[in-house]
């Protein structure tokens, strides 16, 4: 099944997965589509600031001179509908306090933008953009930051038919933070652009949270991907780190919270991997180390391609999933150890913290499904788990087993984001196990403390 999922996954992006190449840069907009502002943008000083009162101003606007344009009272920019609104060219730009309405109009194969930035150290602050193909479009715009921006994507098209709220392509140093991205392609697709900065956005209700490629040495802390079928598609790239960033309620036939295709030397560190088909795929990646986190209420708790080498995976708790590992192949050097599992029923008789058994991570139905299609459809029966817990007493399966080799009898105190969110207040089974489960890891390590010492003792954050 993993092949398959992964080849029913990448069917989702079409022209997507191909490296791509941004469309020809637009021009100054005509005469008749220009925004009454562009007469003040052309007569101000560089380093000047343009202010700009309440009001709607229709047409696009061309900045080819660093300056600061500054709204009061959010006026709005609605574009002529033909091309991008504000179209930046000149290094050292702001654009504060703007909202900014694309009307639905331009050429994808253009870019056309809310905002297109093809010059250095811009910044886009404070600004919503709504009914744009492409929210913010980064193009070769080194040093530049998106912050604290809304998003809205145009409702009612495909994903097809529109591009990513924030789109870096060839950008070396940027920033994206506290940003919201709702209901566009991707929520941010990243390719060719080394040593950013990704910090505290959302981006929901769309097709891939993060869609990443070709990328070095990249941070991402403290976003949520939420609602989409994927969370994050990362490939092609080294040296990144995830830490504290919430993966939730990915869901669809072949969804993932955080997938790796060909990665290395990435941390995962401090993570919420919540409500998805598959919590971590990994494949083609090595020497990843993916620890601390929390994978909880999927389907399956990892899928693993035996192509994955020198990946350690430790310290996590994986609490409420259907299966904990689909594996691909028949042999993986990947290390499990000191993990807590939900439903790891051996006993830890000397109170070392660790259980007395190694657990088995591999079942025949965990095979099963890792070979076969129609094995998936039967993953929530009551037919699997009884082949899962039947095969485990008496275990027929001739592969190598897959093992963490000293799981952990209790779960960890973790670092993680403390609760799952949900911006738009659904209740699903799989949100309430999840719900359940985050309180009994939160009251599991204090009732123990307690009942030994008779004092608390704080071993790190809450989960």
């Amino acid at each position: 099944m993993p092949v398959l999922m992964l080849a029913w996954l990448l069917a989702q992006t079409p022209g997507e997965m191909t490296v791509s190449t941004a469309g020809s840069l637009e021009p100054r907009p005509a005469a008749a589509q220009t925004s009454p502002l562009q007469v003040r943008v052309d007569a101000a000083i560089p380093g000047s600031t343009v202010e700009v009162g309440p009001g709607t101003y229709v047409g696009d606007l061309y900045i080819d001179r660093p300056v600061r344009l500054l709204g009061h009272g959010h006026p709005v920019l609605a574009g002529s509908g033909t091309g991008s609104v504000v179209r930046i060219r000149a290094a050292g730009v702001i654009l504060e306090g703007f909202d900014i309405d694309g009307r639905g109009g331009g050429d994808l194969g253009r870019d056309s933008s809310g905002v297109h930035i093809a010059a250095t150290r811009a910044i886009v602050r404070d600004c919503r953009v709504r009914n744009a193909l492409f929210g913010i479009y980064l193009r070769e715009a080194n040093g530049s930051r998106i912050e604290r921006c809304r998003i809205d994507g145009i409702r009612g098209r495909s994903a097809g038919e529109k591009g990513s709220g924030i789109h870096v392509w060839n950008t070396d140093g940027f920033e994206l933070l506290d940003n919201e991205i709702v209901d566009v392609r991707d929520g941010i697709y990243i390719q060719s652009s080394p040593h950013g900065v990704v910090r505290r956005n959302v981006a929901r209700d769309l097709r891939y949270g993060l869609h990443y490629m070709y990328s070095d040495d990249n941070v991402f802390e403290d976003n949520v991907f939420e609602n989409g079928a994927a969370g994050t598609v990362v490939m092609y790239s080294r040296r990144l780190i995830f830490r504290r960033n919430q993966f939730l309620r990915n869901r669809g036939f072949a969804s993932v919270g955080l997938l790796l295709k060909s990665c290395d030397d990435m941390l995962a560190e401090q993570n919420l991997i919540a409500d998805n088909a598959r919590g971590i795929f990994l494949e083609g990646s090595s020497r990843n180390i993916i620890r601390d986190n929390i994978v909880i209420g999927s389907d399956v708790a990892i899928v693993l391609f035996d192509s994955t080498t020198e990946t350690r995976i430790s310290g996590n708790s994986f609490v409420g999933n259907l299966a904990p590992l689909a594996l691909s192949g028949r042999r993986t050097d990947t290390v499990f150890v000191a993990n807590y599992w939900s439903d790891n029923g051996s006993p830890d008789l000397d109170g070392d913290g660790r259980t007395d058994q190694p657990y088995r991570l591999s079942s025949l139905f965990d095979h099963m499904r890792g070979n076969f299609i129609a094995a998936d459809l039967m993953s929530r029966s009551l037919a699997a788990s009884a082949v899962a817990a039947a095969e485990r007493a008496l275990p027929v399966l001739e592969p190598i087993p897959v093992m963490d080799t000293s799981p952990l009898a209790k779960p960890p105190v973790l670092a993680v984001p403390r609760a799952l969110r949900n911006s738009q207040g659904r209740h699903t089974p799989i949100g309430l196990l999840a719900s359940a489960a985050m309180f009994v890891l939160g009251v599991l390590p204090l009732a123990s403390g307690w009942s030994r010492s008779r004092r608390l003792v704080p071993r790190g954050a809450g989960a």
